[in-house]
């Protein structure tokens, strides 16, 4: 879950990391506008996009940030915009708020989840320059990079309609490689469940090593005790999956959102720099 905002108008951190996770600090609340949602196990109310969410305050912080999921608001502990939203705030409309500018909103809405897509690229991109085992591609993903980031820095107008998908098109085959070089580190023979239906398997103690689950369906699954050291897991869907007990150590292209989805324990073990979910503890 997001820290609880501090309002101020400085500029995006330098720092790659800090500046590619969410800063509510930084922010106008972007996510609680821009987007819409609707009632379900994960939101309490319909929300369109563009409306801002009954629980945004005046100086933008969640009125019930400290009890989102008892209230119903599951969601939105689940969701990191990749730090899009103070880039958006502070850099793209130089700190000028939606609310301070209400010309600009519509434009900042449209903005706001390009500059995410992108910035989710910029945070994979990050990550294989970090893996020594793919620096024979290391090359390749700096330059990507390069051109991600020019294209995060365009002005407003023109990012408005930038089209992602061919950007992603370029980057995917860089993070395949990335993915293929790191887990052949792993030992044995790789082995693939891309894309695979595990909804509620029961995966136990499950020695999944070095395993590909990009974009695996892995809904509710128990994992308890699972070997994930490894394991490429862009785009797996984690949510309500059992981590308890489980190893993830060296995982790929994980987040913190798909973390905050599942359910785990003390005794997982989370890569470096990962945090363990609040409520994982109760």
């Amino acid at each position: 879950m997001v820290p609880e905002p501090r309002r101020n108008r400085s500029t995006v951190p330098d720092s790659r990391e800090t500046a590619l996770r969410g800063d509510c600090a930084q922010c106008f609340g972007l996510c609680c506008v821009a987007l819409p949602f609707a009632k379900s196990a994960d939101f309490g109310v319909n929300k369109a996009a563009g409306d801002p969410c009954r629980n945004l305050q005046d100086d933008f912080r969640c009125g019930i940030h400290a009890r989102l999921r008892p209230s119903g608001f599951q969601g939105c502990t689940v969701y990191d915009c990749f730090g899009a939203g103070q880039r958006v705030s502070q850099v793209t409309f130089g700190g000028v708020s939606w609310r301070e500018a209400p010309e600009t909103a519509r434009q900042m809405y449209e903005v706001f989840p390009v500059v995410r897509q992108l910035h989710e690229l910029l945070r994979y991109l990050t990550e294989a320059l970090e893996r020594p085992a793919a620096r024979r591609v290391h090359g390749e993903v700096r330059a990507a990079l390069a051109r991600v980031e020019a294209l995060a820095s365009l002005p407003a107008a023109e990012l408005e309609g930038l089209d992602v998908g061919p950007v992603r098109a370029e980057v995917n085959p860089l993070l395949l490689r990335t993915s293929e070089l790191v887990r052949a580190t792993a030992g044995g023979t790789p082995r693939s469940r891309r894309g695979a239906d595990l909804i509620g398997k029961r995966l136990r103690g499950a020695e999944l090593r070095g395993t590909d689950l990009r974009g695996a369906l892995l809904i509710a699954a128990d994992l308890t005790g699972a070997d994930l050291t490894l394991a490429d897991l862009i785009g797996a869907d984690l949510r309500d999956a059992d981590l308890s007990g489980a190893t993830l150590t060296g995982a790929l292209f994980l987040t913190q959102p798909q973390l905050n989805s599942a359910r785990g324990d003390a005794r997982t073990v989370l890569p470096e720099g990962f945090d363990r979910p609040a409520h994982w503890a109760a």
